[in-house]
Parts: structure tokens; sequence; C-alpha cells
């Protein structure tokens, strides 16, 4: 079983130095052997995996160079053998399910305990699978009632869900702009695009809409 192979190879992607340090510690608590690759953006991350043959790629998914998708998308021809835990701050329940459907094995918030991260490495490495309990509780509920979730954010593209939450938490265009090196005229056009396809009209109501489902979710 993976979980009993010796030096496992970890790649460790994210583009804030403290949180690959504070991560970095966690995985030697577990795994002292292992051999871990830092990493701070995408194109970094395109070069570990044709350089080294890896078990484990914990990725955050707002890095400079590329998106999420294109990474997924990416490992899956150059390594598709290779586990995809991704490591975010963003809401689970808002956000898990999209990246387990583009490829993840598993989804981990940045928020989560000292052992719920080592939980999470632990079945990784055993079984290429990871989600919380409280998603698991979802999808059971789910499973069980026949029930999708159905919401207005369904229509909106990963880019534009990503925008409308920045835009929650209330950054500016500019900042906004800067963390996803696009030009602002951009950011503004994906700001129109996904007010027109929520139909609303100002960001106190995007912040309602997206309360009201997280609620409901």
């Amino acid at each position: 079983m993976k979980d009993l192979k010796l030096n496992v190879r970890i790649a460790v992607a994210d583009d804030h130095g403290i949180v690959r340090m504070g991560l970095i510690q966690t995985i030697r608590r577990l795994r002292p052997d292992a051999i871990i690759s830092e990493i701070e953006d995408y194109k970094s991350l395109y070069k570990v995996i044709l350089k080294e043959e890896l078990d484990l790629v914990i990725m955050d998914v707002n890095m400079p160079n590329g998106t999420v998708q294109e990474a997924i998308d990416y490992i899956k021809i150059h390594q598709p053998e290779l586990n995809i835990l991704i490591f975010s701050s963003q809401d689970e329940e808002l956000y898990a399910a999209r990246y387990l459907k583009m490829g993840a094995g598993g989804y981990l918030s940045k928020q989560s305990s000292a052992e719920a991260i080592e939980a999470a490495l632990t079945s990784m490495l055993s079984k290429g699978r990871y989600v919380s309990d409280n998603l698991k509780e979802t999808i059971f509920l789910e499973s069980l009632t026949g029930a999708t979730k159905s919401s207005p954010f369904e229509s909106l593209s990963d880019r534009e869900l990503q925008i409308a939450n920045k835009l929650a938490e209330g950054l500016p265009l500019k900042e906004i702009s800067n963390q996803l090196n696009l030009h602002s005229s951009t950011i503004s056009t994906y700001k129109n695009r996904l007010f027109d396809k929520l139909k609303i009209r100002s960001i106190p109501e995007l912040v309602e809409i997206l309360r009201l489902y997280n609620q409901s979710w």
C-alpha cells in the first residue's frame, strides 16, 4: 500500500511561503522520510511534474502563471496516477465539489486542524481520496434523498466564481487584478458578466446571495 512506501515524494505548491512552511512541518511530523518539493507557482509545478515522479501533490488554487483546472489537466496527462489534494482557504461547501469533479482526489481547508491535515495526508497517500466528515455527510444525505443542489452559481465559470468570492471579501478590482495577474478591465468584464448571470446589481446583493447559498448548501 502507498502509505507504507518509504521516501514518498510530495510536492507542496502554494504562493505563500508561511503556508508552505507550516504544511511542510506537519508533513515531516507524519512522514519524516518524505522527500518534499516546495513550489510557489503553476509554472514551477509543471517543471517538477516533468522532472520528478511524485506520490502526492498538495496545491492551492490561487497561484500565479496558471489555473487549477489547467494544472489538474497537465498532471493527468503527464502523471495520471499522481494523487492531487487541493489545499485552499475557499469555502469547502461552495468549492470542494467543483475541484473533485475537475479530477482532484481530495479537498482540504486551510482552516483545518493539524489532526485533519494528518488524516488527509494519510488518506491521500493510502487511498488517493479525502473528503472531510462534513462533506461526507452532505454526500450521504444527497444519496439518500436523491436531491441535487441547484444554485445560481452553477451557471458561473470557475474564474467567475473565483472573482465573485473575492468581490464578496471586499477586495477592490485593482487588488483582484494583482492577485490573479489579470488586467483590471478584464476583472471588470468578469464582474459585469457574473452580475448579469446572477441577476444582481451590487456587491451587497452578491454577499447576500453567497450567504444564502452557503446556508442552503
